[in-house]
């Protein structure tokens, strides 16, 4: 469900990776564009702990199953961005 991925997405990771997964800060990871499958798998190891970021971890807790199904979907529907870092 994109549009309950949509607004899961601006409640808990916006701040850090934004709205459509492609964040200015060059710190956090883009999401945008990323493969579904990859990005649920990361949050429910996050979620689990088999992925270790104590803040990753902290928001993924709070996820349910569903929640992190349409997160990974909206954000594999939003467009990729190529930055490097410098």
């Amino acid at each position: 469900d994109l549009s309950a991925g949509a607004a899961k997405a601006k409640e808990v990771c916006a701040a850090c990776h934004g709205l459509d997964g492609n964040s200015p800060q060059p710190d956090y990871p883009k999401l945008g564009g990323q493969y579904a499958d990859f990005l649920a798998k990361a949050l429910r190891d996050y979620k689990s702990g088999a992925r270790k970021n104590a803040i990753m971890q902290g928001f993924a807790a709070a996820l349910s199953r569903q929640d992190i199904d349409n997160l990974a979907a909206f954000y594999a529907a939003q467009p990729a961005q190529l930055v490097t870092k410098r």
